[in-house]
């Protein structure tokens, strides 16, 4: 895997690993946002279903993608084709 994925080819890379590869959370970071921010792990499941991928951004030494809903969003990094990990997440301000 040659990154930075462009938007489409992380959507199906996304697809691919919520079907056959694993989904991880960084810890502690991503599991105590997901918790000051009253989300759980169905909710990032739906995101990475649904929402949108943006352009990838280096940081802090990866790629990280930003796949967003109206409602919530989060932030994965692909550790190799089979696995993702959720860095962070967070609710849209209404």
């Amino acid at each position: 895997m040659v990154e930075p994925l462009k938007p489409g080819e992380a959507r199906k890379l996304i697809n691919y690993i919520l079907k056959n590869g694993d989904v991880t959370y960084s810890r502690p970071h991503a599991i105590e946002r997901m918790e000051e921010r009253e989300m759980d792990t169905s909710d990032c499941i739906n995101i990475l279903r649904g929402g949108k991928v943006r352009e990838g951004e280096y940081e802090n030494g990866s790629w990280r993608y930003r796949v967003e809903t109206p409602r919530m969003a989060v932030v994965v990094t692909f550790i190799d084709e089979d696995e993702l990990m959720i860095v962070t997440a967070w609710r849209e301000k209404r």
